[in-house]
């Protein structure tokens, strides 16, 4: 099995995904721990020269006044992981979790953290050991992930529930099984732990791997709606693309190009309108604008991954400690609500794609797409509620929520980022574009067979293929839900791009 080496500084998202999904091992950077260990001595010194610092010998928000003694510094860091311990549900994923808790400690590794050896070394345990932290996912505005850090850190010190080995278990017997004891914690532990954007910076590595795989199913389900209406390609061009200069936009085309190789596209233009309607003609160019969006949530996130997110910020090297605002996500958070805005934008495409094909107008086939005209047989007609019903719901989630904040801890704190809740509409707008692009997938391959030319791409050929074995031509009415539930299935699990053997995002067959 992979192993992964954390040293605070080189994390990427391919290792992040290595860690989550397919429970590669973490080591821990011998230079990078004792970087922590120098600067935990900092804190040390300034404990005993009882210099005064926020969340080690004194506390913490508005209790920032308030001295901690060092005799009470494992029951005070305890008692903030208790307090801090307030969310609520639905739980977060494995995956989330696992993904939480990589990031943190590789954060903490960078060396301006003052977390313990054994607090680090039991975020590693907990990763190779498979001991995951039950924890509800909300209740984070954005200015660190204090609570569902804390629940991670209850389980730490064996006052809260993991799953382990499948099911849900004390945490206190989980880390028994498995040779380990509850934690004893040190001046700032309790701090360290909750005090960063690790539940921000997972949701949003998660999501970027989500939206990466939607783009490709999208390009591949236009593909083959192109060959259903039977479209211009013109717009695909390289040479026009490249006019322009977008690389993304250029890339998402030449893809485009790539899936329909060898189709009749290529045979002429005979039947073909001039200019498609925009949703068509745009779409590559839309897709190409979202993967740019991905791009600069990236590359903030990457430089968030491998440095330091805490306050107070320990500098070691310096052997003093300083207040700091490194905790601020709004570049994360900013970023995430213009990727949702993009995503709109494939939805919007997505929606009227769908309602072009089932309008005789645009294709010459049967209005709805019904294989005797109407005659007997309704066809895809009031399924036109339900996609732009979904895509009503995505407009709503892509308002804007950076702003909604409130002045909390006695007036202190007065300024958030939702980075969280926007990440979270985020996965929602995600799976609603599942059943949006599982409906156009059922209006294209409708299509496709109503138009009986086969000659189809040497990718959109094979997605076809693969699709009638999950759904069959519409020959008669029946439960649409069941149909659209199964093309929803074959986008998630990206059957059809393993099938066609042409994107970069997933694993071929």
């Amino acid at each position: 099995m992979e192993k992964i080496v954390l040293d605070g500084k080189n994390l990427t998202l391919d290792q992040i995904y290595e860690v989550v999904y397919h429970g590669a091992i973490v080591e821990l950077s011998e230079e990078a721990m004792k970087r922590a260990e120098k600067a935990k001595q900092v804190l040390y010194r300034m404990v005993d020269s009882e210099t005064p610092v926020y969340g080690t010998n004194r506390g913490v928000g508005w209790n920032k006044d308030r001295k901690v003694y060092t005799e009470y510094f494992d029951q005070y860091n305890k008692n903030l992981l208790r307090s801090h311990s307030l969310c609520v549900p639905p739980y977060c994923t494995e995956e989330e979790v696992r993904a939480i808790m990589l990031i943190r400690l590789n954060t903490a590794l960078y060396g301006c953290a003052g977390l313990s050896r054994d607090v680090l070394e039991r975020y590693r345990d907990f990763l190779n050991k498979r001991i995951h932290p039950l924890v509800p996912r909300r209740s984070s505005v954005g200015e660190a992930d204090l609570a569902v850090n804390a629940m991670i850190g209850m389980s730490i010190i064996g006052e809260n529930d993991v799953l382990y080995q499948g099911q849900p278990t004390d945490s206190r017997k989980a880390m028994e099984n498995e040779g380990m004891k509850p934690l004893v914690l040190g001046p700032k532990d309790g701090l360290g732990i909750v005090s960063s954007n690790s539940q921000a910076a997972a949701m949003a590595a998660l999501l970027l791997r989500e939206v990466k795989e939607l783009t490709d199913n999208s390009n591949l389900i236009y593909c083959i709606g192109l060959e259903g209406l039977n479209g211009q390609i013109q717009q695909l061009d390289g040479s026009v693309t490249e006019a322009k200069g977008f690389p993304e936009q250029t890339e998402c085309a030449q893809e485009c190009l790539h899936m329909l190789e060898g189709s009749y596209l290529f045979d002429g233009t005979e039947g073909k309108a001039l200019q498609d309607p925009l949703s068509f003609r745009d779409s590559a160019f839309i897709n190409g604008a979202v993967l740019e969006c991905v791009k600069l949530l990236e590359m903030s996130l990457n430089q968030h991954l491998n440095h330091s997110d805490d306050n107070p910020c320990v500098l070691p090297d310096e052997e003093r400690v300083s207040v700091s605002c490194n905790f601020e996500p709004l570049n994360l958070a900013l970023k995430a609500e213009m990727l949702n805005i993009a995503l709109n934008h494939i939805s919007k495409g997505a929606c009227h794609r769908i309602l072009k094909l089932a309008d005789p107008s645009f294709t010459g086939l049967p209005r709805f797409l019904s294989p005797d005209g109407g005659k007997t047989v309704i066809g895809y007609s009031t399924i036109q509620k339900t996609f732009t019903s979904l895509d009503t719901e995505n407009r709503a989630l892509a308002n804007p929520s950076s702003m909604d904040f409130f002045a909390l801890s006695g007036y202190i704190e007065d300024h958030a980022s939702n980075a969280v809740l926007i990440l979270e509409k985020s996965f929602k707008i995600v799976d609603n574009l599942r059943y949006i692009l599982g409906m156009e997938l059922m209006h294209a391959a409708q299509a496709v067979d109503l138009r009986g030319n086969y000659k189809l791409g040497k990718c959109t050929g094979k997605a076809f293929e693969e699709y009638r074995k999950i759904v069959p031509f519409l020959d008669k009415d029946r439960k649409l839900s069941v149909d659209i539930q199964a093309s929803y299935e074959a986008v998630k699990s990206n059957k059809l791009l393993k099938a066609s053997g042409c994107c970069n995002s997933v694993p071929r067959q």
